[in-house]
């Protein structure tokens, strides 16, 4: 199947070999612009007719006058749809990285031919349903950087970075990336089983009710949510503020990841965040959308208005 050409972008270098050796079907997402190249701009494709003017159009208007660095990844599956806007920057993961975590808890237990453990699953189930850090820390040093840089390996995702001296909060990633990982959890591969995808996808959809913000904001009422968000004040950079979500069951089929920094609040970021998401959701669910016939429009997803999520650790302030 042919795909159609993003406009004013190259094929990203990790969405090629790598893409192939993992086994994964990936969106095409954008590569990094020269540092001589113009303010970066919303690419998207489409095999839907108009849909890529659309989220391209709507996803510039949610981010108009906004503060801050934002990028974005949107991928849906049936209809080959994909967005990217500053796909490769590189930003620290707060607790995203925690699905990293997680998928490489996976991979090594496959490798291993074992089962995740009870005491394993506790910790999952504290680091990714409440955003637990210590259940993070005491996950990453089990692991090492060693087996986390295998399961990156193996998943393509080359230009992410474990946190150094096990600040995990600090590893480096990017939108296209954590698109793939995404895209990893949501459609068979050769990297995670399909019951290791299926638990993944169990425990982010379990996310407590105060932490379901971010890319869930005005997401079909009866699509299945899976999301990880994070958040991490700096000096440096000001708030990061981060949101992975997959959303699947009733005829969808598509992730949308929103990476900040710059941002003067945490709120300001979560503000953003939800904006792009909302934009996204309406076009790729136009059905959703209050129509001239209709008085009351499907249920869409309402995030808690005070989000809550404890700062990862971070090094000494010199």
């Amino acid at each position: 199947m042919s795909h159609k050409r993003i406009t004013h972008q190259r094929i990203p270098r990790a969405l090629t070999a790598s893409a192939l050796a993992a086994g994964v079907l990936l969106p095409l997402v954008g590569a990094a612009p020269a540092a001589t190249a113009a303010a970066p701009q919303v690419a998207c494709s489409s095999n839907k007719a108009g849909l890529a003017n659309k989220l391209r159009a709507d996803i510039t208007a949610a981010l108009r006058g906004r503060p801050g660095t934002v990028a974005v990844t949107v991928y849906e599956h049936s209809t080959r749809t994909y967005c990217s806007l500053r796909a490769w920057n590189s930003f620290d993961s707060a607790s995203i990285v925690k699905v990293t975590v997680l998928s490489a808890l996976m991979w090594d237990a496959q490798k291993t031919g074992r089962a995740v453990t009870a005491r394993e699953r506790k910790l999952v189930d504290a680091m990714i349903t409440k955003s637990d850090n210590q259940a993070t820390t005491t996950l990453w040093k089990q692991l090492g950087t060693a087996k986390i840089n295998g399961f990156l390996r193996a998943a393509g995702m080359k230009n992410t970075t474990p946190g150094y001296g096990g600040y995990w909060g600090l590893t480096q990633v990017n939108a296209s990336e954590q698109s793939k990982l995404l895209t990893t959890l949501t459609l068979r591969n050769k990297v995670l089983s399909d019951s290791s995808r299926a638990y993944i996808l169990n425990r982010m959809a379990a996310v407590v009710p105060s932490q379901r913000w971010g890319t869930p904001a005005g997401a079909p009422g009866k699509a299945r949510v899976h999301v990880k968000n994070g958040w991490l004040p700096r000096a440096s950079n000001g708030w990061r503020v981060h949101s992975l979500g997959a959303f699947t069951g009733q005829g969808h089929d598509y992730t949308i990841t929103v990476l900040s920094h710059g941002n003067k609040t945490m709120q300001t970021g979560v503000n953003t965040v939800q904006a792009v998401s909302r934009a996204i959701h309406r076009d790729l669910n136009p059905a959703a959308v209050k129509s001239r016939t209709s008085e009351t429009p499907l249920p869409t997803f309402v995030p808690p208005a005070v989000p809550r999520e404890v700062i990862p650790p971070l090094p000494p302030q010199g």
